[in-house]
């Protein structure tokens, strides 16, 4: 049997936040998705509150991953620990509040989801994510296995793809906020994308006003960054999965606009 899985690109702030509740569910009902993943850590630019991770949940999401802003708001850590569909990186320190894995029943088939952070120019102080992602794909039992890999090399993001190509189930990259034109399959049965993109502001630069970011580049001081009102667009990808060996038949880009 065939499971369709969503994955959606990081959302940025309000804008991004009510697109998400505007055409999640309409794309599910279409697409006959099973089950849905969306990357939240720049629900409030940086970070997320509890409402928000809420507002992403009721909107469609059954998991919701963060990132290298897992912690931007404060009162998102009493949250993580009680919340099972919310996770951070599972690599980050064992200090950290919180969990990065989880496996969530679909009416019998089990999906175990595993959040990872890059080390690469973005989180040098987490655990490597190539061992530890060894050792959870040991704990319990799953039919499929999903990875948001939050990182910022395109290098990293590729060789874990290499790394886990017939151990996972699908692979995708956030944090760039800019979608890759390099979905595919690979040989052994994983299925992969190396950033999602964003679901947010169309006219931005990653999900903020454009002028800040040129006044930024210019040497100028930007302000605190804010999300243009306007059009958005909600980019992803989805996975079609077979129940028989746990792999990926196919990979299809989403951009929702």
């Amino acid at each position: 049997m065939e499971y369709q899985i969503l994955a959606v690109g990081d959302i940025v702030g309000e804008p991004g936040l009510r697109h998400l509740e505007k055409v999640l569910r309409p794309l599910q009902k279409w697409k006959k998705i099973a089950f849905t993943v969306v990357n939240g850590e720049n629900a409030s630019g940086v970070g997320l509150t509890r409402d928000q991770a809420e507002r992403i949940r009721d909107a469609g999401a059954d998991a919701v991953t963060l990132g290298n802003h897992a912690f931007g708001r404060p009162q998102i850590k009493e949250f993580l620990d009680d919340t099972p569909w919310l996770l951070r990186p599972a690599n980050y320190t064992g200090r950290a509040p919180g969990h990065g894995w989880e496996i969530f029943d679909l009416g019998g088939v089990r999906i175990r989801v595993i959040n990872l952070i890059g080390r690469c120019d973005l989180a040098w102080g987490a655990d490597n994510p190539f061992t530890l992602a060894d050792r959870l794909l040991e704990k319990g039992q799953a039919d499929f296995t999903l990875i948001d890999f939050h990182a910022e090399a395109t290098s990293e993001k590729l060789a874990m793809g290499y790394y886990l190509d017939g151990r996972a189930s699908a692979l995708w990259g956030t944090h760039t906020h800019v979608p890759t034109a390099d979905e595919r399959v690979y040989p052994k049965g994983t299925g992969y994308i190396t950033d999602l993109g964003m679901t947010g502001p169309i006219e931005s630069v990653l999900g903020v006003e454009a002028w800040q970011s040129v006044e930024g580049f210019l040497g100028g001081l930007p302000g605190r960054y804010k999300q243009p009102d306007g059009p958005c667009k909600m980019q992803g990808a989805i996975f079609t999965l077979d129940s028989g060996t746990g792999l990926c038949t196919a990979v299809e880009r989403i951009d929702v606009r």
